[in-house]
């Protein structure tokens, strides 16, 4: 597994590629637009052939780049106003990421907001989520971005936290080439996915093939929570510090069929990113 972390784009987007080298990262996470609002203006020329020339600088040792959505997006909505807003944000991300010549754009499925949970069953919001990403993959057809759906916990009428959801999404999906999933391994340990040994490590990845399809598995986070197994509570925190703990991030790096994909941290940081160091050499200690 290619190891790396969620990376500040302070200073201009294309500091990532220096700060992720500096630390040692194979593979970085990204913000392409402001996460925290709905609005966010078009990527200036020279952002992004900064960015692009360092990708190329940064060809063979920095791979794959993903892209992290806003948070504020959410395709499950009744809001008529949120879903549209949702869904432009959408478009603003995938063209920013086309741009960027980002490999893939990272999403949470969605949530049912707790005014609309006897509105609506999770399986139409699975529907909803579907109809839109398949508006989303023809608006940008032009585009080779895929869109990963992250696992969730499940906290409230969250959806992701099973494997079912996602192959309910997948099956509707008209183009399936755009289409991939990135496991959280503090979300799916929350959500009750034990993998603490090798034996459930092992009947877990064969309940996600056998469901989902390892072809549709394209990215990974890595981290470690402080709440229990199905808690579903999303909680991250260091790895080898939590509920997880180390060992088991042994099964995920040193496994043959994800050396290539990346693996990112998203655990607590602060400014000097020294537990991103930490977290970096703790989890390449494990490698065989």
């Amino acid at each position: 597994m290619r190891i790396g972390a969620h990376m500040s784009v302070s200073g201009g987007k294309h500091m990532a590629f220096e700060m992720g080298k500096e630390l040692g990262c194979e593979a970085i996470q990204v913000f392409v637009r402001n996460v925290r609002g709905w609005t966010s203006g078009p990527l200036k020329k020279k952002e992004i052939d900064d960015f692009l020339e360092k990708k190329e600088e940064f060809k063979n040792e920095i791979w794959p780049i993903i892209s992290h959505n806003s948070y504020l997006v959410n395709l499950a909505s009744l809001n008529k106003e949120k879903l549209e807003k949702s869904y432009n944000a959408m478009i603003d991300e995938l063209t920013k990421v086309d741009q960027l010549s980002i490999d893939y754009e990272n999403m949470h499925p969605g949530v049912i907001p707790i005014e609309d949970k006897d509105k609506i069953s999770k399986k139409e919001a699975l529907i909803q989520i579907a109809d839109h990403l398949n508006k989303l993959i023809d608006a940008t057809k032009s585009s080779k971005v895929i869109i990963l759906l992250e696992t969730t916990a499940g906290q409230g009428k969250g959806l992701g936290n099973k494997f079912h959801h996602f192959k309910e999404l997948i099956n509707k999906m008209q183009d399936k080439n755009r289409i991939g999933i990135c496991f959280d391994t503090a979300h799916s340990f929350a959500a009750g996915y034990d993998f603490t040994t090798k034996k459930k490590y092992d009947e877990m990845w064969n309940e996600f093939d056998d469901v989902i399809g390892l072809k549709y598995l394209f990215a990974f986070h890595l981290n470690d929570t402080d709440k229990e197994c199905g808690s579903r509570v999303d909680r991250h925190t260091h790895i080898g510090q939590g509920k997880i703990g180390k060992e088991p991030f042994r099964f995920f790096i040193n496994d043959e069929r994800f050396k290539d994909m990346p693996g990112i941290l998203e655990t607590p940081k602060s400014d000097n990113l020294k537990e991103d160091v930490m977290n970096l050499k703790t989890l390449k200690s494990l490698r065989k």
